[in-house]
């Protein structure tokens, strides 16, 4: 990551936003577009924290929850940019956020907007650029957890745009998560961390739902897997710095596990497969990489030299 990235101040374990509710200063208002489970959560999480808090969703009843909580509906959504300087989205995606807000645009002048949906860094761009053509100040973000995890000390959300506009919101952010931080000036950044760190997990999931099926085919529960599953987990998360200095470095010849020694595995996964009777086809795109690596002088290298194969995609007749 970036030098310039900027973590959060404040430990998952003190929030100054919070600890003025004791203090009796004022909250920032905040409005919450999107209320599906992650755009509820985070009203919910503004909410706790004594922030007033409008919301807005194309589906009125589902703010009828937040409401009973204190939350303050309104029916039009210009209604809901005027009430808070800090305007939250939480839409499927730009796309979307930006079809809501259109019809009001000339209300973001002088405001924040915060957008939390899934997208790409051109997306993001994109994003940034509109919101700034009508006077808005842009920081695009990205959740790595789930919403009921929204609220916790060690739930991670990371930005990208404006540094005065963290700089403003960051202990109002604070409250979504205790590990929060400020990626950079640029605005596609947020989406780039979040699709090149989320590369991690279909692959990861799906790994997982092939052993599953594997020990069920012995007659054995799934959750059995779970405790060697994380250590697995655990033991690849310590790996991760080696191998990123190989790839940081270009030098891959003192390997803790070669390119040789996942091809000749890749018949064993094969054999696997077929003796307990799982479809282990997913293997095939990725024991096709490991070949062409090998085919590229990359044999007796560390797995890690993937990255220069990854690096000049196939082309597709």
């Amino acid at each position: 990551m970036r030098d310039c990235v900027r973590r959060s101040s404040m430990s998952g374990k003190f929030f100054p936003e919070r600890s003025m509710i004791m203090l009796g200063h004022a909250r920032t208002p905040v409005t919450i577009v999107g209320l599906g489970s992650m755009g509820r959560a985070l009203a919910e999480a503004f909410i706790d924290a004594d922030h007033p808090t409008t919301v807005w969703n194309r589906t009125a009843a589902k703010a009828n929850p937040l409401v009973a909580r204190g939350a303050r509906h309104v029916e039009a959504v210009e209604d809901a940019v005027a009430a808070s300087p800090l305007i939250v989205t939480c839409l499927t995606t730009y796309d979307a956020t930006t079809e809501v807000l259109l019809p009001v645009a000339g209300a973001l002048r002088g405001r924040t907007l915060v957008t939390l949906n899934s997208g790409t860094p051109a997306g993001a761009r994109a994003m940034s650029a509109w919101a700034g053509g009508h006077g808005a100040r842009f920081l695009d973000g990205a959740i790595k957890n789930v919403p009921s995890a929204i609220g916790a000390d060690d739930t991670q959300l990371y930005y990208s745009g404006s540094d005065s506009a963290f700089a403003e919101y960051e202990n109002t952010l604070n409250v979504l998560g205790g590990d929060i931080s400020h990626l950079g000036e640029e605005p596609d950044l947020a989406a780039l961390y979040e699709s090149a760190v989320g590369a991690t997990l279909l692959p990861a999931l799906v790994g997982f739902f092939q052993g599953a099926a594997a020990v069920q085919s012995r007659g054995l529960q799934a959750a059995t897997l779970i405790p060697y599953t994380v250590k697995w987990l655990e033991m690849i998360a310590s790996v991760l710095p080696v191998f990123a200095r190989e790839i940081d470095s270009g030098d891959y010849t003192e390997p803790m596990s070669s390119v040789r020694l996942f091809l000749e595995a890749a018949a064993w996964d094969e054999e696997f497969g077929r003796e307990t009777g799982v479809d282990v086809s997913w293997n095939a795109p990725l024991h096709d990489l490991v070949r062409r690596a090998a085919e590229a002088g990359h044999a007796d290298h560390s797995i890690s030299a993937l990255v220069e194969i990854l690096r000049k995609p196939q082309t597709v007749a």
